[in-house]
């Protein structure tokens, strides 16, 4: 949802919501600069160049999704079931574009369902569609496929820094 509110925008939401914003900028400027994370970058910049970071996103989701090391002590399944609880207790205070997603996101239960191979690929080509200049088809999935493990090490090594960053902030 942060990702959809510009500059200024986040003085119209309720100070709860400006936390969460400010906090996921924080993780955003923090993972984009990470070393880990501009060495793994490499595994889609032929294919997709300046949107690397997406799909390095997108894959993230995905191993933090499919490892047990992270996952919530109710499961993964609770877990996306209560984030689109709280989501929606808040959803008419959100920008419109992001209510309009958000619709998809819940009813085909996206925050679950990164754990699923065949999503990441609808995931990598609804990005591609969105993305100005990128073609819809490209070779990201593939990307994703062939550098499968060494990814999946490059966010072995991220995210632990990023879970001790985010308790510091």
């Amino acid at each position: 949802m942060a990702d959809f509110v510009r500059g200024k925008q986040i003085d119209d939401f309720p100070e709860a919501v400006q936390k969460g914003i400010r906090i996921h900028r924080l993780i955003d400027e923090y993972t984009d600069h990470h070393p880990v994370n501009l060495r793994a970058r490499k595994f889609f910049e032929a294919s997709v160049g300046r949107y690397s970071a997406s799909f390095l996103d997108i894959a993230y989701d995905h191993f933090l999704s499919v490892g047990n090391t992270w996952e919530p002590g109710d499961g993964w399944l609770f877990f996306s079931m209560d984030c689109y609880r709280r989501m929606d207790e808040v959803l008419p205070l959100l920008p419109d574009r992001f209510q309009k997603l958000y619709s998809y996101m819940k009813s085909e239960n996206w925050l679950y369902r990164y754990r699923e191979t065949e999503f990441i690929r609808q995931s990598f080509e609804r990005l591609s569609r969105r993305a100005t200049y990128l073609a819809d088809e490209n070779p990201a999935f593939s990307d994703f496929q062939s550098g499968y493990s060494d990814i999946r090490i490059a966010f072995g090594e991220f995210f632990p820094e990023l879970k001790q960053y985010v308790q510091e902030i």
